[in-house]
């Protein structure tokens, strides 16, 4: 291929440029997903053995190249071991895509299921509550405020921890990646005190805030007078009923996973 310009010995054509981009625009994707995990520093350290590499096999150090060849030779095992919670949750990003949805019809219980489930038998029993369900980034302040759970989402599991007398049912359940990340969070509140002319609560005015400063859609039951809320991106709709609440929570989500499938593809940034 049409040679562009030389480093040194290097030639470089535009097939070349091209790699590169595509290449760093994977590596930076993947560093956007895991950014703030312990995984991340696992992942620089990868980085640096593969530059590392590229340089000694360059500069023709056979003793160096053969140290390092031995690390690469076990890089993709260790890549798959090292990082399988991330590669799990790129895998559901690709399973919850459009394209993929249009072929395969699942019929087994979703998330946005459980939480519609737990959310009225809460609103029956006018047992308030207050959950944050994470779109495209995670609120890791905000989960760092409540108590760490890390369990399977669950509806029995959302009631109890909602149940007037359990020690998690003050503050915010944060879901993210179908998992209940942290109970007892604490949420910024909005500066808006009133929805068409009746006072906002503050469990409404925390999950409104929320929704105002990050890639959010929440879930809102009242514990007054038992109805059920949904706040996203500073709007707040009221009185919502089962089929509402699940539909749009299914196009919330599904929204979300379609712009972190081409992010991965066009390696944009996530929020």
């Amino acid at each position: 291929m049409f040679e562009l310009f030389r480093i040194g010995f290097l030639s470089v054509t535009l097939l070349d440029v091209i790699d590169i981009v595509l290449v760093t625009a994977i590596f930076y994707k993947i560093f956007t997903i895991i950014r703030g995990t312990i995984a991340a520093q696992i992942f620089f350290g990868l980085i640096l053995v593969l530059f590392l590499s590229f340089l000694v096999q360059a500069a023709n150090f056979k003793a160096l190249g053969w140290l390092l060849k031995l690390l690469s030779d076990i890089w993709v095992i260790a890549f798959i071991i090292l990082f399988q919670p991330e590669i799990r949750r790129i895998l559901v990003l690709i399973g919850r895509s459009q394209f993929i949805s249009f072929f395969v019809k699942s019929d087994h219980t979703t998330v946005t299921d459980v939480i519609t489930e737990a959310a009225f038998e809460l609103a029956q029993s006018q047992h308030g509550a207050l959950i944050v369900i994470v779109k495209t980034g995670g609120i890791r302040g905000v989960a760092e405020t409540g108590e760490q759970i890390e369990s399977k989402v669950t509806k029995n599991l959302i009631k109890s921890i909602f149940f007037p007398r359990s020690p998690l049912h003050d503050g915010a359940l944060v879901i993210n990646n179908e998992v209940i990340e942290a109970a007892r969070c604490t949420l910024p509140l909005s500066t808006e005190t009133k929805k068409d002319g009746r006072i906002l609560g503050m469990r409404h005015r925390a999950g409104l805030g929320i929704s105002e400063i990050a890639d959010v859609v929440c879930v809102i039951v009242s514990e007054e007078t038992g109805s059920i809320s949904i706040a996203e991106d500073g709007n707040l709709k009221t009185g919502l009923s089962r089929e509402t609440l699940k539909r749009l929570l299914n196009e919330s989500l599904k929204k979300a996973s379609d712009k972190n499938i081409r992010g991965i593809f066009q390696g944009t940034k996530s929020i």
